[in-house]
């Protein structure tokens, strides 16, 4: 029998059982679009996560001075912990796993005047890599550079609402501002971002400067030593080196500071690379949860195909018998059912894929929150779904086939219908 042969053959046998066919192949459709949707929305929180993590910084643990909780040597517990503008040149040499250990000093509240306008915002000064670590991105001049830090200039970065407030709509490059009196120049200015998470501040309304005019010009009221500074930025040379990093971290600060390296509390560390490895597990653990509700509707919808496929084999159980009595083979039988279930089910989980990625692309179409990027479709998602699709097929379609291969044309040809 020739496949456009076969092909109406199973159309007419579906046609005839109109609601048996429809609820089987709603299930086998149904349960790829379960799983296509649901991979879809996990890889859309996964990459909607990790978009909204990087406008933050790019795998960073920041590190905070805090007080002693044990003991350490002679030094009693509740000691308070400064860090100093020199630490991570120690630090830096004592993490060999850390990628770069970065100072940072800021002064909130800072009186900020132009020739058009004035505000209140927080200065922040670290080193030029900063902009990198913390993804400050320049939308028009440049960042404070090696030389700037290097010869203390007054030059600064503007955060887009400091140049709203300051500037409005005019142009911004080599005017000059007035930081707490004092006079830098504007060299750059930064693209505005998303941003969901900060430890003092939303960067676009912050004024970035060398950390060496910052320590000189604006340095730490007593009792404070104008050596203070508020935190260190680390970054592992990779996830694999993130634990190892963090804890050298810890224990060349306890060497400088005199303190145990296990006190959490005298060194505590936000560490943006936990929190994503924690967002990563929960969206895995939902998605592997909600694909393996579309696996079991697949395998339901497999069960609904088998059955349909059985009362096939019933009904028509006397043409069974006059093939095989004119020449028939077993092999010839059992094909032909094997081919009539994969039929159903691969145009089922056709009709289902596209469903579902129609659906995909017309939620797209919609505004997203935040940390969502959307339903992202993978080629691998369709991949998994024919891969099952094709287990399903194979295991609905072989008993029915190989029962109606067995049939013995004698008795078929004895059977009626309905008996």
């Amino acid at each position: 029998m020739h496949f456009l042969d076969l092909f109406k053959d199973t159309l007419h046998t579906l046609w005839s059982h109109k609601l048996r066919t429809f609820l089987t192949m709603f299930g086998i459709a149904w349960g790829i679009v379960s799983i296509t949707l649901m991979v879809a929305a996990g890889e859309g929180l996964r990459v909607g996560q990790a978009k909204v993590a990087s406008s933050f910084g790019k795998d960073i643990m920041i590190v905070f001075a805090g007080r002693t909780s044990l003991q350490a040597g002679g030094s009693r517990a509740g000691r308070r912990i400064r860090w100093q503008d020199t630490d991570h040149l120690a630090v830096s040499e004592q993490a060999p796993d850390c990628d770069c250990v970065l100072p940072e000093f800021g002064r909130g509240g800072s009186t900020v005047r132009s020739d058009f306008n004035s505000g209140s915002f927080l200065v922040t000064g670290s080193l030029p890599r900063f902009a990198d670590v913390r993804s400050i991105a320049v939308a028009q001049g440049r960042y404070p550079n090696e030389d700037d830090e290097r010869e203390g200039r007054r030059v600064a970065l503007i955060g887009p609402e400091v140049q709203k407030q300051l500037f409005g709509n005019r142009e911004v490059l080599g005017k000059t501002i007035h930081i707490r009196g004092i006079a830098y120049t504007v060299v750059g200015t930064m693209k505005n971002k998303d941003q969901d998470s900060s430890y003092d501040g939303q960067d676009v309304s912050k004024i970035f400067v060398p950390f060496s005019t910052v320590m000189r010009d604006f340095p730490e009221a007593p009792p404070s030593t104008p050596h203070d500074i508020d935190r260190l930025l680390a970054v592992p040379k990779g996830v694999q080196n993130h634990d190892r990093c963090k804890a050298q971290v810890r224990a060349a600060l306890g060497r400088i500071h005199g303190f145990d390296p296990r006190d959490e509390e005298a060194a505590s560390i936000w560490d943006t690379v936990e929190e994503a490895k924690a967002f990563r597990t929960m969206t895995d653990g939902m998605k592997y949860f909600l694909g393996g509700v579309g696996i079991t509707t697949l395998l339901l919808g497999g069960l609904g195909v088998m059955n349909v496929m059985l009362v096939a084999v019933r009904e028509r159980t006397r043409e069974i018998g006059v093939r095989k009595a004119v020449g028939a083979t077993s092999t010839a039988i059992l094909s032909q059912f094997f081919i009539e279930a994969l039929i159903i089910v691969f145009l089922s989980g056709g009709i289902g894929l596209g469903l579902a990625y129609g659906i995909c692309g017309l939620v797209n179409l919609l505004p997203m929150p935040q940390f969502f990027a959307g339903l992202l479709a993978t080629p691998e998602t369709g991949l998994l779904a024919f891969a099952l699709l094709g287990t399903i097929a194979v295991l609905s379609a072989l008993y029915p086939a190989r029962k109606a291969a067995s049939i013995d044309p004698i008795e078929a040809l004895r059977f009626e219908p309905g008996s």
